[in-house]
């Protein structure tokens, strides 16, 4: 008899009732980074039924500190992360349905996904895409935690629609913003502990103990010795657009998504087609085999290099260009290049 989570049944909160209902849940992960990487690991030992994991990145030899699921083979090849994620996470458990889905979160995909999964985790590097995870788990009524951490310092809040202040309803008030950004480097227990965080609370809501969710928004700074509790009950605002009486979901709207961002921490900007396209990456291989760059390709991506900078094509349309931060030289080269 197979006993895998027999140690995981014995503690009397999930027991063998909480088990077989994590077994039908479905969990989106948005981010397959450090948080993201480690979550996902964590909810397939644990039996999760259905995981979707998002990410539009690919593996780098400077993940490898901290993000555990991938191996140099993996930076080598410049796999994308979900896909790197997907073939190790099912040979950790074959029995867990596992959706790798490379591409940047947009409001069309979010929304779809917060139709159908039972619980969101926020492995994101970057505030707009929480903001929109944000408003489609209020619009949707789907309970999602977020988290984040830089250098030896980590946040974690767990949000239930038409119950707790929503994110924007925290965002006057608690300091959240200078989370968006990895420049002052991280260390791997900062992020093992908002794991700890984000997966406890995930498994209280996968088995239906709702009570037992922490109330409070938690910080900490391990280097420091710094721990927080923030009691965040009383700053739910009736006039929050996102959960509000009157909501609007700001941050579903069209308008306010960036085309280009300067990735975190990294000389690179991505750049977003406004509208979805398909790239025949074979194709362009060829034509750019003749501009006088290096070209590599896997089914995936095609990494194009013309010194000092490399551009990295995937088949949504979406180009990261490496070796700069300044968005207009970055949409120079793009059009001199990929037209």
């Amino acid at each position: 008899m197979n006993n895998r989570y027999s140690r995981q049944e014995l503690f009397p909160p999930i027991g063998k009732a909480g088990q077989e209902k994590i077994s039908t849940k479905h969990v989106l992960i948005i981010g397959a980074g450090a948080l993201g990487s480690a979550n996902a690991e964590a909810l397939v030992r644990a039996g999760i039924g259905q995981l979707t994991i998002v990410d539009r990145d690919y593996v780098e030899w400077s993940n490898l500190q901290r993000q555990q699921l991938y191996t140099e083979e993996d930076a080598e090849k410049r796999l994308p992360k979900v896909i790197a994620a997907k073939n190790r996470l099912t040979a950790i458990n074959s029995s867990v349905g596992i959706e790798a889905v490379i591409a940047d979160a947009s409001v069309i995909e979010l929304e779809e996904w917060a139709k159908q999964v039972d619980l969101i985790i926020d492995a994101t590097d970057n505030f707009e895409t929480r903001m929109m995870i944000n408003d489609a788990a209020q619009k949707h009524g789907v309970p999602w935690i977020y988290g984040a951490c830089v250098g030896s310092y980590g946040i974690s809040y767990t949000i239930i629609p038409n119950k707790t202040p929503c994110l924007s309803c925290l965002l006057e008030t608690v300091p959240l913003g200078g989370l968006t950004c990895d420049t002052a480097g991280i260390i791997s227990p900062a992020v093992n502990m908002v794991v700890s965080y984000q997966l406890s609370e995930a498994l209280k809501i996968l088995v239906g103990n709702f009570n037992s969710l922490r109330s409070k928004l938690v910080s900490f700074d391990l280097w420091k010795n710094q721990y927080s509790a923030i009691k965040v009950d009383k700053l739910k605002k009736e006039d929050c657009p996102s959960c509000g009486k009157k909501r609007s979901y700001p941050y579903l709207s069209f308008e306010n998504q960036t085309k280009t961002a300067v990735l975190c921490g990294r000389d690179s900007v991505q750049i977003r087609p406004s509208l979805p396209i398909v790239r025949d990456l074979e194709a362009l291989e060829n034509v750019l085999a003749n501009q006088g760059g290096t070209v590599q390709r896997n089914p995936y991506l095609l990494s194009f290099m013309v010194e000092p900078h490399r551009f990295v094509i995937f088949k949504d349309g979406r180009v990261l260009v490496h070796g700069t931060k300044d968005i207009s030289e970055a949409k120079a080269l793009y059009h001199k290049y990929l037209g």
